[in-house]
């Protein structure tokens, strides 16, 4: 049996890792700032919950021992935890080297190293970090999930629109099939390289316009589809199809698919 310890574990992808390490009988510690309580949606039996903060250092010696692996799950999408997010990699990294864990793996994006938009920056940058660590490392990058689509159409539908980006395409995946990739990326026996990347994308490559339709069907929106430019860096991302990789196609759940399960779109 495998000890994985899972950072942000109670998140979106985290509590998936955690869901499926579970199944499969693994040992699982979940690192998180505020452990969920018994029964919660974040929630997994069989995991245990420690209260630790890669911020300050905080917990995470406890929350490491014995552990073979580090699944690397945590997010910093604003303010504080935006800019601290890099150096919170490194806290992790430094934590688990002391630990004695073998390996790590960090959920990342695809061609974030090719982005000037802030959160996908920061992403590089700790990528960067793992890439420097003395731990044999893993960056897994993914295509954006299902959700964030489905989010924007339902924040639009609230005025009774529904956003599409002019020129945009996307390669949505589930996070269910992201989290089995970090397990197989943690588990698989090393290949003797110090850092490796991975890429995985979602199974189907459509214009925005096509998934809104979809999700319009899927949740009888009668909102009305707009497009609209999107400036800045993350506008040139998506027009530029940074975003995809129709090279990594993954053979998994479909947005279609997704949405017909009832999937929190938030």
């Amino acid at each position: 049996m495998t000890r994985i310890c899972v950072a942000g574990g109670t998140g979106q992808t985290g509590r998936e890792v955690v869901r499926q390490s579970v199944a499969a009988r693994h040992g699982v510690a979940v690192i998180c700032r505020r452990p969920p309580a018994a029964g919660a949606p974040n929630w997994t039996a069989g995991a245990e919950n420690f209260s630790a903060d890669v911020t300050t250092g905080e917990g995470l010696a406890a929350a490491l021992a014995g552990a073979d692996v580090v699944i690397d799950c945590l997010e910093g999408r604003s303010g504080k935890a935006l800019k601290d997010f890099a150096d919170g990699g490194a806290r992790l990294l430094a934590a688990a080297q002391d630990a004695g864990v073998a390996r790590a793996v960090i959920l990342s994006i695809v061609n974030c190293d090719r982005s000037s938009f802030g959160y996908y920056a920061s992403k590089a940058a700790k990528e960067h970090v793992y890439e420097r660590s003395g731990l044999e490392t893993v960056a897994l990058r993914a295509t954006q999930f299902h959700s964030l689509l489905a989010a924007t159409f339902a924040a639009g539908a609230k005025l009774w629109i529904i956003p599409v980006v002019k020129g945009a395409r996307f390669q949505p995946i589930a996070p269910a099939d992201v989290a089995a990739a970090l397990l197989e990326a943690a588990l698989t026996p090393s290949a003797g390289l110090r850092h490796s990347v991975r890429t995985i994308g979602g199974p189907e490559i459509q214009a925005m316009g096509e998934f809104a339709r979809q999700w319009k069907a899927a949740t009888g929106s009668r909102g009305r589809l707009v497009r609209i430019p999107l400036p800045g860096a993350m506008g040139k991302y998506l027009r530029t199809g940074l975003n995809l990789v129709p090279e990594e196609r993954h053979a998994g759940e479909t947005f279609s698919g997704w949405l017909a399960k009832g999937a929190d779109s938030l």
